[in-house]
């Protein structure tokens, strides 16, 4: 029964963006039962030690560089991060086995505060791609925040961003099954890095995925808060 609940409640929300900057670009955003779709490059961010240090992947070629309070991070500190949590089996292909659903207990990376160090943010550079850039990224968005943001540039020029209100109706922090989706993001223009930021503690994330191009929507679409009330799962924010 917890099982098929948590299928029905891992779905999908899909909202057209556009950008502020001058690329104007359109970003589609699905959450989703299966996570990442199939063929794309994934990257669980478990080589990272854990702190501020960053680095270039063996996995997939991306550079991930911290700043300000952002560092990799395991397990949680009252009122500046607590891990993802996975559901619906959206760990797939991360990790040999598949990663469990249930808490996250591998490294994962959470943004920090700008209210605390103004210049908090992950930043992930994709790797080279002859110049034609990516249209497609994925991450595991932990305890979804209003204040979350995820922006994505091509080079210097901002091609578009997306925050927690994007992914889910009511973002709340929620530490459990609802609180945590697998985001997919589709752009109709090509970016090469990804920047995540968060006005308040914190916006954290594990197991990225991205391609070249866009890339089919995984097939197992609904909406999302509905049937949500109710259901008691644990609400816990992490201020």
């Amino acid at each position: 029964m917890e099982t098929k609940t948590r299928l029905a409640l891992a779905a999908a929300v899909v909202a057209a963006l556009t950008a502020a900057a001058p690329a104007h670009a359109t970003l589609t955003v699905s959450g989703s039962v299966g996570g990442a779709p199939s063929g794309v490059i994934l990257d669980n961010l478990n080589w990272l030690a854990t702190g501020s240090a960053g680095g270039l992947s063996p996995q997939s070629g991306i550079t991930v560089n911290f700043s300000g309070n952002a560092k990799a991070v395991t397990g949680a500190v009252g009122g500046q991060y607590a891990a993802p949590y996975l559901s619906g089996g959206n760990g797939t292909g991360f990790g040999s086995p598949n990663q469990p659903n249930g808490v996250d207990t591998t490294v994962y990376a959470t943004s920090g505060s700008t209210g605390a160090s103004s210049s908090a943010a992950v930043e992930i550079l994709l790797p080279s791609n002859g110049g034609a850039g990516y249209q497609y990224f994925g991450l595991l968005w932990g305890s979804v925040d209003g204040y979350n943001t995820l922006s994505f540039y091509d080079g210097a020029n901002l091609v578009g961003s997306l925050t927690g209100g994007n992914v889910l109706a009511a973002p709340n922090g929620d530490q459990g099954v609802n609180g945590t989706l697998y985001v997919n993001i589709f752009s109709s223009l090509a970016f090469d890095r990804v920047v995540a930021t968060s006005s308040q503690y914190a916006f954290e994330f594990d197991n990225l995925a991205f391609d070249r191009t866009e890339v089919p929507e995984p097939g197992t679409l609904a909406l999302l808060g509905l049937g949500l009330a109710g259901l008691g799962l644990r609400r816990r924010r992490k201020s």
